[in-house]
């Protein structure tokens, strides 16, 4: 782990790792300073020495997804080059396996200045290979995908639903 996150000093990185199973056992919400330093078992503001704030520790978790995300999509597109297809796929699965990580990367304004450099450029490269670099168009298959899967976590599919079909056709459309 300490390759993934070579910016953050081994302490810093054990706090982000606590904040990401605080978030990842109960949403963003449940993400406080005095959380925090309860699940390390010490004082609020020994998390200061490593952590600004609040706002900085969630830039963490956003870099983290985002950097995940990338590979998640790098590696499908490795396996199978060009395929939007195996993009989504990608994307889709490893937002769905951590809803909360996703919603808090997703759900308001990306702290775009506070990223490391080139992290949200690496995160849509994939996306934008796949679409021969037409912006426009992965902004829309972007728009798609993240409105299915925010729709998918928060449950507001009827019962029954065959989202693979959804999927399917969604795809399909922006490849004509």
């Amino acid at each position: 782990m300490a390759d993934e996150h070579p910016r953050l000093t081994p302490r810093a990185r054990e706090i982000a790792a606590a904040a990401r199973a605080l978030v990842e056992e109960a949403g963003a919400e449940a993400l406080t300073m005095r959380s925090l330093a309860d699940r390390l078992g010490i004082k609020a503001p020994s998390l200061y020495k490593h952590f600004p704030d609040k706002s900085a520790v969630e830039v963490e978790l956003i870099a983290q997804q985002l950097a995940e995300t990338a590979a998640a999509c790098e590696a499908a597109l490795d396996r199978s080059p060009g395929s939007l297809t195996a993009l989504v796929d990608a994307y889709r699965s490893h937002s769905l396996a951590h809803p909360h990580l996703y919603r808090l990367a997703t759900e308001r304004p990306l702290p775009r200045h506070a990223l490391p450099p080139g992290l949200e450029e690496r995160a849509a490269e994939p996306l934008l290979r796949v679409c021969g670099h037409d912006v426009e168009l992965a902004r829309a298959v972007w728009a798609f995908a993240h409105g299915m899967i925010i729709l998918e976590i928060h449950g507001r599919f009827p019962e029954g639903v065959d989202l693979a079909v959804a999927w399917k056709r969604g795809i399909e459309a922006f490849q004509r």
